[in-house]
């Protein structure tokens, strides 16, 4: 099960809403519904988490909430470790071979791990490689 599908059950469930009732009023398939509540297709659209959001609604950090968690609902991830180092590389595909054995408490912490590091800033290709090309001309 994804996060968004988590959350999207969760909501039924609360506010006593079955699946096909859902699904009828998003102009979904009940099968295409049920399939994305348990990871089985890729992250919901922009437009139906929105659908979602209205539907059930939801506003400000609540529907915020909702776009975060079909961002993180992709079921097949993949995850290109080209230009890392050795190290990062080992981490992704040790991850990716134990994730389902990590008990609930794991990954927490894991989460807890990934919350605290702040995000290095991509650096600029394009305006590096002129900053290079500049500092080579004004040298020779």
């Amino acid at each position: 099960m994804t996060p968004f599908g988590a959350r999207v059950r969760g909501l039924r469930t609360e506010r006593g809403i079955t699946l096909t009732q859902l699904a009828e009023a998003l102009q979904v398939s009940a099968a295409y519904l049920s399939a994305l509540e348990h990871g089985k297709r890729g992250a919901p659209s922009a437009g139906l988490v929105h659908q979602v959001n209205e539907y059930f609604g939801l506003i400000w950090d609540d529907a915020d909430d909702m776009a975060h968690l079909a961002k993180l609902s992709n079921p097949r991830v993949t995850v290109n470790t080209a230009g890392l180092t050795p190290e990062q590389t080992a981490l992704a595909n040790r991850l990716a071979q134990a994730i389902h054995r990590l008990p609930p408490e794991t990954v927490a912490a894991l989460h807890a791990v990934l919350d605290t590091t702040t995000p290095q800033p991509k650096p600029r290709l394009r305006r590096t490689a002129r900053k290079a090309q500049s500092e080579k001309r004004a040298a020779g």
